[in-house]
């Protein structure tokens, strides 16, 4: 459908997107622009598979701020999915930098062969990153609330802020070059790129509300409720929402919806749309103000990103944002604002 609305179509854009360039060329420039942090390739230090790369990050005094791992490529032996943890937490008490990781499961190329990826792919880079700079900046003498040791409902803010990045304007053109040519993404194939991020957003953000309806659900049946039909318990709840459709089903059944059983999110689902609008008001106050700057940046990393678990978040929002959260920008970034999606 997509691609028939919009003659679009994800390979028309992989060409553009050779992992490496992705990686150090919008990655890492859009944090040296907004942190003035920079990067040093280590071959020196052993890693757990051939494929792991591994950098030396350095603050903006050029003082050493850690260590980060990307493990990007698919293997048998692999869970599926991406994410971010640190392999050393950061803590004044202990004396500790931090190292951190980034995983993924991308296809990986045949010897010789460039590794081109989907723009997906290109976000979710994005997207891990995010957390690994709350981790890289964190600031905190107790490991406990150390970086990205915050709130389910707050861990998400900075991945899918950084997320914003990778269309900026400026950022894509440093980066979305043809892997043979080195031409950049022709402006006629970015305008696609950019109007294919908003399409079907009304199907995209009812499957995650219902998700996020399901696990609250199962997390609110009481201890002695009895074995539940799990069928017509999704049936049920998601009925009383008024999401029960075969039009838009949940984004995962329960039987393999990792997030409601496990990794920390039980009942915490609905913290990705929660902490979406977050990052869209925090991006939208980027925009008024110069964008991409490191005035911009120096504020969000002070205010946000190096304050771990040490304030209440609400206060600690508030007070970068200078106002309440506001549904207006998420809406806007979905194309939903009396659009059609």
């Amino acid at each position: 459908m997509r691609k028939a609305r919009l003659n679009f179509d994800e390979n028309q854009v992989k060409p553009y997107f050779e992992l490496n360039t992705v990686l150090q060329d919008g990655v890492f420039f859009a944090a040296n622009r907004l942190y003035g942090i920079t990067f040093k390739r280590r071959t020196d230090i052993p890693t757990y598979n051939p494929d792991v790369m591994v950098f030396e990050v350095f603050d903006k005094d050029g003082s050493e701020l850690g260590l980060i791992y990307f493990d990007y490529f698919q293997r048998d032996n692999k869970n599926g999915g991406a994410w971010m943890s640190n392999f050393v937490g950061q803590s004044a008490l202990l004396g500790t930098k931090p190292v951190v990781y980034n995983v993924g499961n991308f296809t990986k190329p045949a010897q010789g062969e460039p590794a081109l990826i989907s723009f997906d792919d290109v976000t979710t880079m994005f997207h891990e990153f995010g957390h690994a700079l709350h981790g890289l900046f964190a600031k905190q003498t107790y490991p406990i609330i150390s970086g990205t040791s915050v709130a389910r409902d707050f861990v998400e803010f900075p991945s899918q802020f950084n997320e914003h990045w990778a269309l900026n304007a400026t950022v894509l053109a440093h980066y979305a070059r043809h892997y043979k040519t080195g031409a950049p993404m022709p402006a006629s194939l970015v305008a696609l790129l950019k109007k294919a991020a908003t399409f079907n957003q009304g199907y995209r953000l009812g499957e995650v509300v219902s998700a996020a309806e399901l696990d609250m659900d199962w997390h609110s049946l009481g201890a002695d409720a009895p074995k539940q039909d799990v069928d017509v318990f999704e049936k049920s709840a998601l009925g009383k929402m008024g999401l029960e459709t075969d039009l838009v089903p949940p984004r995962y059944r329960s039987s393999y919806f990792l997030h409601i059983w496990s990794n920390g999110y039980s009942a915490g689902y609905y913290a990705y749309l929660w902490t979406e609008m977050l990052d869209d008001d925090t991006f939208a106050w980027f925009e008024k103000n110069g964008g991409l700057t490191r005035k911009n940046g120096e504020r969000f990393r002070d205010m946000i990103l190096s304050r771990g678990h040490t304030q209440d978040y609400g206060p600690m929002f508030r007070a970068f944002y200078g106002k309440d959260p506001d549904i207006g920008p998420m809406l806007t970034f979905r194309g939903l604002n009396g659009s059609k999606n």
